[in-house]
């Protein structure tokens, strides 16, 4: 679960699945893919993801501009809207929910990479608090942080993928999710977003 975890909720199940495996490609993976608001609500829960893909027009009993609704209530992730509505009604009431990016289908996988690695980005400075220095984290630790896996933390704070962690860091992508792996471990967290959220909240 080191990679970042992405919800897609689309109810057309071919664009769903391109998304998935162009996801698989890049620095991302599929989290799971819901066709209707139920299972989308219980994928937050089960899933545990990074980031949501929403179309707006979905199965269930709730539009995916709702299922945003309850991600801003329960969940501290980001959501970008994946749509072919464009018209100004269905824009003010997503606008409403504050999304991450709003992308408009048809779209291109370049298109569809640079919002999430943007929407990442932003929630994450929009969240940010001062990162503790490592000895205050290892403080509370069973098991101490490596400098390397500190420095993976310190990325994660500021939004950044793999790929983006290894180019700084001068290593593989592999290394990396070797370092993140441990991290979560250590810290007894899923997930990216539960590593910087964990942090947050017990220091």
């Amino acid at each position: 679960m080191t990679d970042v975890r992405v919800l897609i909720v689309e109810d057309e199940p071919l664009i769903a699945e391109d998304i998935s495996d162009f996801l698989g490609e890049i620095d991302f993976i599929c989290a799971g893919i819901a066709y209707d608001s139920e299972t989308a609500l219980d994928m937050m829960v089960n899933r545990h993801p990074d980031i949501a893909l929403l179309d707006i027009n979905i199965e269930g009993s709730m539009d995916g501009i709702q299922v945003a609704e309850v991600i801003n209530k329960k969940y501290n992730i980001p959501f970008v809207y994946l749509t072919s509505h464009s018209d100004k009604a269905t824009l003010d009431k997503a606008k409403q929910t504050l999304p991450y990016g709003y992308i408009v289908k048809p779209f291109n996988e370049k298109d569809l990479l640079s919002t999430l690695e943007m929407a990442l980005f932003r929630h994450a400075n929009e969240n940010k608090s001062n990162i503790p220095d490592i000895d205050t984290i290892n403080q509370a630790l069973n098991n101490s942080l490596t400098d390397k896996e500190y420095t993976c933390l310190a990325h994660l704070f500021v939004g950044l993928t793999n790929k983006q962690m290894a180019e700084k860091q001068f290593v593989s992508v592999n290394t990396i999710k070797t370092h993140l792996k441990n991290l979560f471990t250590k810290l007894e967290v899923p997930n990216r977003t539960s590593a910087v959220q964990k942090i947050i909240s017990q220091f």
